[in-house]
Formats: structure tokens, sequence, C-alpha cells
């Protein structure tokens, strides 16, 4: 492996919705996915998140594991309907006693807190009053920033404001897969500028209330034609504006992208109003990477949308049917890197990760060697982007503990910690130690080769 930077932040990643349980305790209220989860055929074995890994409860078991795992930065998200019931209004007192408990003994133990605030659980009453749909909703969410800022930045030097916002669009409200389950196709568009403007909003309040570094966490994909004809390849650039784009140059280029391939123009959305691009172009501090596979699309006449997916043959599998290709990171952050140039703010992997079915063995070992090969391959790709001049600052991989893995349920296990959820008995997995062996030498400067 080779040698990274003194420095270099080496993390996990979760998310509220996905761990915490306790959905209805100390002051919460529903969230869209508490909403979703309740609606018939939607999520595999009609599984909830209302339990999840119960780390509500058991946060303090769980850091302990962080911190035998040598990690120097953990990045969880707040749960904005734990802390602001119903999304407006004044804080919920307990729901801020959780996260700034959970902040002093992260930063005890020497880990770095990255909270996110905004990992798709957007409370409930907000949705019906448009959710993101509504320009109204970028606001509250800066209103919410600034609370969970006020309790909280005088420990927390780096916030993330949003996660995956193309995911909330596309899976959410343009294909109804994700929470709030609508399928508005095209009509989903809207949601992209609201979620952007409120990522400016809540920018510009959390750096009010004192806050050093403010980033945004992205899912990103190269994409790759599946042939070299014109119609191919116009498909694969149309996709690529969709998913790498149109939720970055607006923030690091100040502009929209060209929707010329949906029939569309920015301004056209009648949606922009003076100033919101100055506002949402606000240079970041840092920006999240999340890398997960490449795309591989087709044109596809005649439709609402120019491209269709198109399998990737060739490559090892995750449990979740996802091909294992860790050259397309790098490529990925070179292309970033080419695309924005000297504006580009330094990087965070902030997910990475692969899901396997790995099952206990009789004397209780989870022998994971599937995903050390993933982990050891993707980290060697960080490392060679990092070498080709990409600035790189740290690897947060997805997820500490097998967890409610959205419309999947629980079915997808993508953890470095084992969890048995009927005795919520956690148990690390051959990964956990050969991840915390990697830390360690990273440190101690005796990577090897």
């Amino acid at each position: 492996m080779p040698q990274f930077p003194p420095g270099f932040a080496w993390g996990v990643a979760t998310a509220a919705y996905q761990i915490e349980g306790a959905v209805a305790e100390d002051g919460r209220t529903d969230s869209v996915w508490d909403t979703f989860c309740r609606q018939p055929g939607v999520i595999r074995d009609g599984q909830t998140g209302d339990v999840a890994a119960d780390h509500y409860h058991r946060w303090p078991e769980d850091v302990a594991m962080m911190a035998d795992l040598g990690i120097s930065a953990y990045r969880f998200s707040v749960g904005w309907p734990r802390v602001q019931p119903g999304g407006t209004g004044g804080p919920n007192p307990a729901g801020l006693d959780f996260y700034d408990r959970l902040t002093d003994a992260l930063l005890a133990a020497g880990i770095k807190p990255m909270p996110t605030l905004f990992h798709w659980d957007l409370p409930q009453p907000l949705e019906d009053a448009g959710g993101w749909l509504s320009r109204d909703t970028a606001g509250r969410f800066a209103d919410y920033a600034a609370l969970a800022a006020g309790r909280l930045a005088d420990r927390i030097d780096t916030w993330i404001t949003l996660n995956e916002p193309f995911i909330v669009m596309a899976f959410g409200y343009a294909l109804g897969m994700h929470a709030p389950g609508k399928a508005l196709m095209l009509g989903a568009l809207p949601t992209a500028h609201h979620q952007l403007l409120g990522h400016g909003l809540a920018t510009a309040a959390l750096r009010a209330s004192g806050v050093r570094r403010v980033m945004l966490t992205n899912n990103y994909s190269p994409i790759w034609p599946a042939s070299d004809s014109p119609g191919d390849r116009a498909a694969a650039a149309a996709w690529d504006t969709l998913q790498n784009r149109l939720f970055t140059d607006p923030v690091i280029a100040g502009s929209y992208p060209d929707l010329s391939a949906f029939g569309l123009d920015a301004d056209g959305l009648d949606l922009i109003k003076d100033g919101d691009l100055a506002c949402i172009s606000v240079p970041l501090d840092g920006l999240g990477v999340n890398y997960y596979m490449p795309t591989r699309v087709s044109a596809l006449a005649d439709a609402p949308l120019p491209f269709q997916m198109e399998p990737i043959p060739g490559y090892p599998l995750t449990a979740f049917g996802w091909p294992v290709i860790p050259a397309g990171l790098t490529e990925l952050l070179v292309q970033l890197r080419d695309r924005y140039g000297d504006r580009l703010p330094p990087v965070y992997i902030t997910e990475n990760g692969c899901s396997v079915a790995d099952e206990p063995a009789a004397d209780g070992s989870i022998d994971d060697q599937f995903r050390i090969d993933y982990l050891d391959g993707h980290i060697r790709a960080v490392a060679a982007a990092m070498a080709a001049g990409v600035d790189v600052r740290g690897y947060l991989t997805w997820t500490m503990m097998n967890n409610f893995e959205w419309s999947e349920g629980y079915h997808q296990r993508f953890g470095l910690v084992h969890v048995d959820f009927e005795t919520q008995r956690r148990t690390p997995k051959s990964s956990f130690a050969w991840y915390r062996g990697l830390i360690a030498a990273q440190r101690n400067g005796a990577a090897g080769r």
C-alpha cells in the first residue's frame, strides 16, 4: 500500500435514519422515510428504520469500536426531525443533547466529527408543504443548519450540507424508488435548484455560527458510452450532465450546465432568482465524493430521457450486483480535477464501500475477504489519483456497521461490523481488522508495498 501524507483523514461514514432507530423517542417526529416505509411494497420485506442498529441507545459502544478501529474522522448525519421536529420553529433540546453527547465522546476518543446536515430524512410536514419542489424548503434548511451549528459549532469545525442531492432528485422525486416516492421524471428538476439553494443558504448560516469549513457531498460516476456511436456518446454526455455536473457546476463554476439534451434550459425552469447563483457558488472548503461504480449508457430514442443503463460485463460483482472497478475512482477524481482546475477544492472520499453477503461462521467470525479486496483496490485508486495531482485529503468508507439500506431494508450489508438485528450484538468482521491495521501502518509510516 502506498504511504499517504501525514494528516490524511481515515474514517467511516453513517447516516441517521440508517442506524439510529428510536424514531418516536425524545421528541423526534416523522421524516419522509418513516412515512415511505409504511407504504406496502416499497421496502423489501416491509422492513423499516424504526430500530435500525439502535445507535441512539448504543452509541457509547459504537464510539468505543471506532476508537479501537483507529479512525481520525467520523462522518455521521444529524437527523433533521430529531433536532427540529416538523422542520420549523425552535430546536428540540433532547435531540440536540444526543448529538452533543456524541460529539464530546468522539472528541475524547481523538475522532474528528464530520456531520452531514441532510442525509435524506426531510421532516414530513415540509414534504407535505411541497418538499424540495418548494423554494421555501431551502430557507427552512438554513434555519435548521443554524440551530444545529448553534449547539455544536464550538467543537465541530467541518460540516457537510447535503448528501447526494442527485439521488434525492432522481430516486425520490423523478423515479419514486426512494422517499418521498414521487415519479415526476423531468418534473423533478426543480428539486435540484432548491437543494442547491438550501446548500448556499445553509453555508451562510453555518459560517455565521462560526463554522470554519463547509463541504457538499455528491455521488459521482464516470459515464461510459456503450459504443463509440454518436448516439451513445451523446447519451453518455447527457447522463454526465445530470449526475456529475448538475449539482457541481453551479457550486464550483457559478452556472448551470447545458440542459438542452432534455429539451430544457436552466433559465427556462423559471426558478432562478437574482442572487441565487451567487449564494450557491460561495467557495467550498472541501468537496465530498461518494463513489461506487461507473455507469454505462446507450441512446434511447423517442423517450423522455435520452439514455438507458447498460450492464458492465467482465468485473466482479458486489452482493448488490454492482461491478467492482477501482480504476473508475481514479478516472473520476482526475476528471473532476481536469474539469474544474484550480477551482476544485480539496477532495474527501466521503463514501466508498460494498455490500457483501457475509455470514458469521460457526465460531462467530466473519471472513469478508471480498470487502478487504474491494477496499484495498479503491484506496490504491485514491493514491493513484493523488499521484496524478488530485488534492485528496481523506478516505471514509461506507460504512461502520450493517444498517438499514433504504429500499433494500436489512438485506444489503455494507458494514465493517456485523449487526445481529434481533439482538443488536455487534461483531467486527475481518475487514475491520484489516482497516485497523492499514490505519495503524499509515500512522506509523510503515505502510509497505
